[in-house]
Formats: C-alpha cells, structure tokens, sequence
C-alpha cells in the first residue's frame, strides 16, 4: 500500500526533507540560461564580484573550503530565516519540493538520474559510506593506491579493522611532473590482481595535482572486465573532490561505477554538503549504513517488514539535516550551469597553465605538478628551494596571497586557481614566489 510521507513521517514522530516532486518557484536554476552566458556577457571580474571574498587578499585555497557565491548564500539565508520562523511548517510546506529541485540540478549537472544521487555532508561521509557498505566476499581485495588521501586510506582501514576485508596499496608515479597517461594506465593494470573487487582511485591528487586519465583507466579495467564473472568484476570508485566544478565531463561517461565528491570546494557549494553518484547496476553492490529516511524504508517498517530497498534511496543517511545548505544545492549546481561546466573548466585551466609557466621559468622552484592539462586540473604543487612549505604559505600569506600545503607525510606549497582568482592575481603569486626564491 502507498503511504503518504508526511503523514507516514508524523505517525513516526519525524520530519524529513527527502523525497520530492517539484521545485519551489524562484528555488530551481534558470534551465533556459545559455551555458556560460554570464561570462560571455560580463567577463570573469564581473564573476569574482559574486562572491564576498576579501578583495584586498588573493585567493588560492578556496578549494580547500569555499566561500559561497551570492545566489547561494542568499537561498541559504532565505532557508535559514524560514526554518527559524516556523521550522516544522517550512519544512512541511517546502522540505520535499526543495530536496527534489537540489537533486535535479545535481542530476542535471552530474548527468544522469536524480534517482543515481545520494546526498551526504562531505567526501568524508560518501567514503566512509561507500567504502564500508560495498559487498566483498571472502577473499576478495579492496587495491588502492599510495597517493590517495587520509579519507580513503582511513576508510579502507576501518573496513578492513571490522571484517578483515584485505586492502593493497600501489603506487602509480614516482615523479609526478613527469607522469604520461599511458604510464599511469599499466600502473593501474598491473596493480589489479585476481582478487582486486574494489578499485579505490582519486580523480585529482591533491599531494601533487597528479589528474589521472580516468577514462582511459575505466576502459582498460572494462577489458578486464570482459573476462570475469559478474561477481568478479571491478569495481571502480572515484574521489573526485578536486574534479567536481572543474572537469566537465558527465558521470555517466566516464566509464567509473561510483563517483563521491563534496560539494564545498571547487563547486562552491554549501558548507557541509557532498553527493554519492552511481551507476544503477552498480547500486546493487553497496548496502545502506546509516538508516534512510526514504518513505518506503520507514513505510515498510511501520508495516512489520524489513525494508529491502535497494540503491541511493537506502543508501543516503536519514535523519535530519542542515537543510538550508542541502537545499542550496540548487542554486550552487545552477551558478555553474549558468556560467557553463566548459566555460568554468577552460577558465580554470588557462589560470593554472598560466601559473605553471610563471613558475616554471623560476629556477629556484620545482614544480610537482605535471603541465600538461591533460594529466593536471586546478591544483598546483611546488617546492621553493629549500623553504619549508609552511614557511613559504605564511610568507605568501603576509603578502596577502593564500595558500596552503598538502597535508601528505611529503609536503609541498599548494595553490588553485579557480573562478575567484585573475591574472593579476596570478602574476602577482608567481612574483611573490619568485622573490621567496
């Protein structure tokens, strides 16, 4: 029998802002915006005036934690003054409505099913979840590599501290500015082993800016693929943090089984907010950790059953939330699609060659991160001499230009040019870095 929601929610004694039909008038982004006609008409300054960063600073960590463009912070304020008005009447009146109008614009940037989407407050969260929730048999490995981060290694590790599932770690690179996209594939081919179920993989290094060509890695695990049973398959897993609202690329396409990112860095979404992406035959091979709120779930307990749901819908954490950010969401997918995911990408890409060529003739300075674009993304990794990268960030910082160090066992000055940085400011850093030299 079909239960209503709110009602369902009000027997439990719960309120929940999931499921949905459509968006609030004024709360979904402008589907009928050319891509990328704000910055054709007003150019990138116009851009970097949305935001209410400090303009006497340069600023090149936003994709460590974001400030949020002026669309976003404003449908955060509107969300916020209406839950402390009324809490339980906004969330009854707009909670499902705003839930749906954030996951279309997610699924409309994302490419795919908003059905494909699970919502989570961090990378963190969408790991631990991900991780922990994937079906492995006895004797099967979860093959990761020595350049992915604290959240995946730590992932792995609680996973395997609670069911003994085996984790192995491979290296891809010894040099990262020298890597090539053939390499990084037969590192990743010969890592995969006869027991390898689970490839854990991170799109864009954030130690070194290495960007892994993850579709021709995708392609070269389906051929392995092709001779294993369904059971056997490998499954690949990507972080892609330091990718989402910079590549371009629709999931779907990419030829990877789940995508996990949080959406507070190069996206400039709202603080506290992440998303789970995966293919739906992929779904099946992940179960729920954190109770779903999703009406069937509830429906089928209140009912005596245990609820056997399958997918994002059982898989994303219930309970309740920080709904003025997850429903901001919106806007923050509709600010990148009204500026154009190619225009965004190009912009970043040019900032980031710009600032690799100015250090790149600095003899002093060693780049970490590969020039080719193709094999980088916004995030740029550098040695000063023998400074100290701590010491060269607060140095930096005393000028006025912020950046920050990768927090690796081998660290290394880090800076990302995004939306929110200019020439000007680029220049201005590698002048900087060139007299720290």
């Amino acid at each position: 029998m079909e239960i209503d929601r709110r009602a369902l929610l009000k027997r439990a004694g719960l309120l929940a802002g999931t499921g949905a039909l459509a968006g609030l008038t004024g709360c979904e982004p402008d589907r009928a915006a050319r891509p990328g006609a704000a910055t054709a008409a007003s150019g990138w300054g116009a851009v970097r005036a949305r935001f209410d960063l400090d303009p006497d600073r340069r600023h090149f960590a936003a994709f460590v934690l974001a400030s949020h463009p002026r669309p976003v912070a404003d449908a955060i304020q509107r969300h916020r003054d209406g839950l402390q008005a009324d809490p339980d009447g906004y969330l009854e009146a707009h909670g499902r409505r705003l839930d749906r109008a954030a996951r279309a614009a997610a699924a409309e940037y994302l490419g795919g099913d908003p059905d494909g989407l699970a919502f989570t407050r961090s990378t963190t969260d969408g790991l631990g979840l991900l991780y922990g929730g994937l079906r492995l048999r006895p004797g099967q490995e979860v093959l990761t590599t020595t350049h992915d981060f604290y959240a995946t290694h730590e992932a792995l590790r609680l996973r395997a501290q609670r069911t003994g599932a085996t984790v192995r770690r491979v290296g891809l690179y010894d040099d990262p500015a020298g890597v090539s996209a053939d390499g990084l594939v037969a590192a990743v081919r010969r890592g995969i082993g006869p027991r390898t179920r689970v490839l854990a993989l991170t799109w864009v290094h954030s130690g070194t800016g290495v960007k892994l060509p993850l579709r021709e890695i995708t392609a070269a695990v389906g051929e392995l693929n092709g001779v294993r049973d369904p059971g056997d398959r490998v499954l690949v897993c990507v972080d892609a943090v330091h990718a989402l609202g910079v590549e371009p690329a629709a999931a779907p396409d990419l030829g990877c089984d789940f995508l996990v990112a949080g959406c507070h860095k190069w996206l400039f979404g709202p603080r506290g907010t992440g998303l789970v992406w995966g293919r739906d035959a992929a779904w099946d091979e992940v179960t729920g950790t954190v109770p779903s709120f999703d009406r069937r779930a509830i429906g089928a307990w209140i009912g005596g059953r245990t609820p056997d749901l399958q997918g994002a819908a059982l898989f994303e954490p219930g309970g309740f939330h920080a709904f003025e950010h997850r429903w901001a969401l919106a806007e923050a997918f509709g600010f990148h699609l009204e500026l154009g995911k190619a225009a965004v990408a190009e912009r970043t890409r040019a900032l980031a060659t710009r600032l690799k060529d100015g250090l790149a003739a600095i003899p002093a300075v060693r780049l970490v991160t590969p020039r080719a674009p193709e094999l980088s993304a916004g995030i740029v990794c550098l040695d000063v001499g023998d400074l100290r990268p701590d010491a060269a960030a607060a140095a930096l910082r005393r000028q006025g230009i912020l950046a920050s160090v990768t927090p690796y066992a081998t660290p290394h000055l880090r800076l990302g040019p995004s939306i929110v940085t200019s020439e000007a400011d680029v220049d201005a850093a590698v002048r900087a870095i060139h007299a720290l030299a």
